[in-house]
């Protein structure tokens, strides 16, 4: 049942859905010091209620009394048509009491990106980058030692390739994959990988049917012109 809730209010960060609670302020910081920090947020600046212009709320989305979703509003236009618009939205999946889900908006309430602690450790170990809204990149921490080990690009909202540090080559001044995987039709239908460390590709693997089905026209092509 845990697992369904939690499920359950990852689903409903990723798509902007509410709950029933969702729209009722709630506040459990006992003095003006604990409520500063709230209004702060993790970090993020565009998470920081306490900036001119910036409303924040908290919601109880699992039924606890607890909040466990943060919002942050600007308020944008001028005074009289004036709209509220969401910056910065932080969620704490687990109920621990820490924000385990980041995203943050630009002013037209489009993704810019968002951070998540899967394991809740505290520590953020993936990152997806959106362009106009749709995710663009995930970049994972695969194994949770602090460093990015897989980056998956997307095109339109589809996964168009990865690129992997199996070797751990990576500094965080440079990315240095040592595998390259491209997709068609959600399947990997070739695969790159630099043996050597010399950014390079030192040997190629292919999906036996795609491989096929790119050489047909070729030889099509070929038994023509015979």
């Amino acid at each position: 049942m845990k697992n369904h809730h939690l499920l359950v209010l990852m689903l409903g960060l990723a798509c902007g859905c509410g709950s029933a609670k969702a729209g009722v302020k709630l506040s459990t910081a006992k003095d003006a010091a604990a409520i500063e920090a709230a209004k702060k947020g993790t970090g993020d600046p565009r998470c920081d209620a306490t900036v001119a212009d910036r409303e924040v709320s908290e919601y109880d989305t699992s039924g606890d009394d607890f909040p466990d979703v943060r919002k942050v509003f600007v308020r944008l236009g001028d005074p009289a048509s004036s709209r509220l618009v969401l910056i910065c939205r932080e969620a704490d999946v687990n109920g621990d009491g820490k924000k385990d889900v980041v995203r943050i908006y630009d002013d037209e309430g489009r993704s810019l990106r968002e951070d998540v602690d899967r394991n809740f450790d505290g520590k953020v170990d993936q990152h997806t980058v959106f362009q106009n809204g749709q995710i663009v990149r995930h970049e994972y921490d695969d194994n949770f030692d602090g460093k990015i080990e897989t980056k998956i690009y997307y095109d339109n909202g589809k996964p168009s390739r990865a690129e992997k540090d199996l070797a751990g080559r990576s500094t965080p001044e440079q990315w240095r994959p040592d595998r390259w995987e491209y997709y068609d039709g959600g399947k990997t239908v070739r695969m790159g990988t630099d043996v050597d460390g010399d950014a390079r590709v030192d040997r190629w693997d292919r999906d036996a049917a795609w491989k096929k089905a790119q050489e047909q026209p070729a030889a099509d092509v070929a038994g023509s012109d015979s």
